[in-house]
C-alpha cells in the first residue's frame, strides 16, 4: 500500500486540473495560475519524471469568448463553446510549457475511441512515444465530435483512463475542494478531512455525495470513481486543492495535502482494464446468487445456467453487463452470443446448447479472461 512518503518514488503521474480552477471568476482562463502549475510541473519533469496533464476549460473559455454567463442547454452549442474555447486553452499551456523549455501535445479523445480495442491500443502507443520523447500531452474530451451517449462525462473519468492507458503511479485530481471530507464542508462544521484510505473502503461513496462547481461537470462521487478506475491499474489517487500554494511541490514531497486514495488489490491486466474501462454496455444479464458467488470468489467464467433473465439488442463480441439479485453490476464482459441466442440458453447448462440453437461455439457465456469483476 502506496504511503505519503511512498509518492516520492512515483515517477509517472497524470495530473487533472477542473474547469473551476483554470477560470479566473468567469472571466475566462486565469493564466496566472496557469503558470504557477506549469511551473510546478516542469520541476517535477526536470528531475526525470514523466507527467500526462488532462486539462478542463475550453467550454468554460469559450463560453467568457462569446459572452455567455450560462453553461449552454444545448448539445450544439456546448460543442461550438468547446471548438471555440479549445484555442485559446492550447494556446494558455503551450505557451506556458515553452517558458519553461517544454513541447506540449494536444490529444483529444472521445469514449468512442477507447471503447474500441484497436483504437485504444493506437492511443496508448502514441501517449507512451509522446512520454519517451520529453512531451507534455495535453489531454482533453474531444467535446466538439461527442454525442451524449459517448461521453465520458467528466474528466475525472478520462483522467483515470488515461492513468491505466500509460501504467501511471499517481493520479492527481486538483479541484477547488481541499479533498474529501466525511460530510460537506459547505454545510456541516463537523466536517473531517479524510486524509489516507483505501479505495474499497464502503464508506466512501456516502462521503462523496453527489456535489460539484456550476463551471465543470464532476463531483466528489466521480472523483472517487475515478480513483476505483485508476486503481485497476495500480495507481494511487491524490484529491487535493489546486488553491492550495504549491500543491504539486507538496504532493511530491509527501506532504499531507487533500485524500490519499491507495489501491486494494492488484493491478488488473492491461485486456482487463480495457474492459473495465467500457462505458456504454449493449445489454444486461440478470444473474442468480449462486453465479455471483462462483464469479466473485473464483474467477470463473459465466455459464448460461446461472443466467435469469437478458435485456437488450447486442452481438457475439460485444459488452454487457451482468447484475445480481440486487441489481448491483457484478461483472462486465465481451459475450459470445447474440442476445436472442443469450435467452435461449438462460438458465440452461452448457451441454443443451446444441439441442436448443443447433449448435455450439462455447460452453461459456462469457470466458474469463474477456470479463472484470467489478
Amino acid at each position: 500500500m502506496i504511503s505519503r512518503d511512498g509518492i516520492a518514488e512515483t515517477r509517472r503521474w497524470v495530473v487533472k486540473i477542473g474547469s473551476a480552477l483554470l477560470t479566473a471568476e468567469g472571466q475566462g482562463l486565469d493564466r496566472q495560475a496557469l503558470g504557477g502549475w506549469v511551473d510546478q510541473m516542469a520541476d517535477w519533469l526536470e528531475q526525470g519524471n514523466e507527467l500526462v496533464l488532462v486539462s478542463s476549460g475550453a467550454v468554460a473559455e469559450g463560453m467568457c469568448r462569446m459572452g455567455w454567463d450560462r453553461r449552454p442547454d444545448t448539445l450544439h452549442q456546448l460543442q461550438a463553446a468547446a471548438a471555440i474555447g479549445q484555442m485559446g486553452l492550447v494556446q494558455a499551456w503551450e505557451s506556458c510549457f515553452q517558458r519553461r523549455g517544454l513541447h506540449t501535445a494536444q490529444v483529444l479523445v472521445t469514449h468512442d475511441d477507447l471503447s474500441n480495442r484497436r483504437r485504444y491500443l493506437n492511443a496508448r502507443s502514441t501517449l507512451q512515444t509522446l512520454l519517451a520523447l520529453g512531451v507534455v500531452p495535453v489531454v482533453n474530451e474531444n467535446d466538439v465530435v461527442a454525442n451524449d451517449e459517448l461521453r465520458f462525462g467528466d474528466n475525472d473519468t478520462l483522467a483515470a483512463l488515461v492513468a491505466n492507458l500509460i501504467e501511471a503511479d499517481l493520479l492527481v485530481l486538483l479541484t477547488d475542494q481541499d479533498g474529501l471530507f466525511d460530510a460537506d464542508p459547505r454545510t456541516s462544521m463537523e466536517a473531517s478531512l479524510i486524509e489516507h484510505v483505501r479505495v474499497d473502503d464502503p464508506r466512501l461513496d456516502a462521503f462523496a455525495g453527489d456535489t460539484g462547481s456550476g463551471v465543470g461537470r464532476g463531483g466528489m462521487l466521480t472523483k472517487l470513481r475515478a480513483a476505483r478506475l485508476a486503481a485497476r491499474s495500480g495507481a494511487a489517487t491524490i484529491i487535493a486543492s489546486g488553491k492550495e500554494k504549491n500543491v504539486l511541490h507538496g504532493i511530491a514531497r509527501g506532504k499531507q495535502l487533500g485524500t490519499l486514495l491507495v489501491p486494494s488489490q492488484e493491478p488488473d491486466a492491461a485486456r482487463k482494464r480495457w474492459l473495465a474501462a467500457q462505458l456504454q454496455a449493449h445489454g444486461k444479464l440478470m444473474l442468480d446468487a449462486g453465479a455471483v458467488k462462483m464469479l466473485r470468489e473464483s474467477g470463473s467464467s459465466l455459464l448460461s445456467v446461472g443466467v435469469t433473465a437478458v435485456e437488450g439488442r447486442f452481438s457475439r463480441g460485444e459488452v454487457v453487463v451482468c447484475v445480481g439479485p440486487d441489481g448491483r453490476e457484478v461483472v462486465r464482459g465481451l459475450i459470445n452470443y447474440s442476445a436472442d441466442e443469450a435467452r435461449k440458453v438462460a438458465g440452461k447448462p452448457s451441454h443443451d446448447f446444441e439441442r436448443i440453437l443447433g449448435y455450439i461455439d462455447e460452453k461459456e457465456l462469457i470466458h474469463r479472461d474477456n470479463l472484470v469483476v467489478l
